[in-house]
């Protein structure tokens, strides 16, 4: 007859790695949406930039809708100041 013990050494090193994975997952996923806030940003940045680049070769209706729904701005003339402050 063979006997056996654990100890409870096991255990803990078991659930303290299980712990530092669950950490590092976290860490990975706040990291990830972190950086895809970012890129979101910049984008929107580099298209209401592009836009208003736009607007100044070709002062179409489209153009204007465009930078209306990017930055949230109603009348024309707040659109080419916005665009002005941009563009500098």
């Amino acid at each position: 007859m063979k006997l056996e013990l654990k100890t409870e050494n096991e255990n803990y090193s078991k659930s303290f790695s299980y712990f530092l994975k669950t950490v590092f997952f976290i860490s990975l996923i706040i990291f990830f949406c972190d950086v895809s806030i970012k890129l979101g940003l910049i984008a929107k940045y580099y298209q209401i930039e592009n836009n208003c680049k736009l607007l100044y070769v070709d002062k179409s209706k489209s153009n204007f809708k465009k930078l209306s729904k990017l930055s949230n701005l109603k009348s024309k003339q707040k659109i080419w100041e916005f665009c002005k402050e941009v563009v500098k």
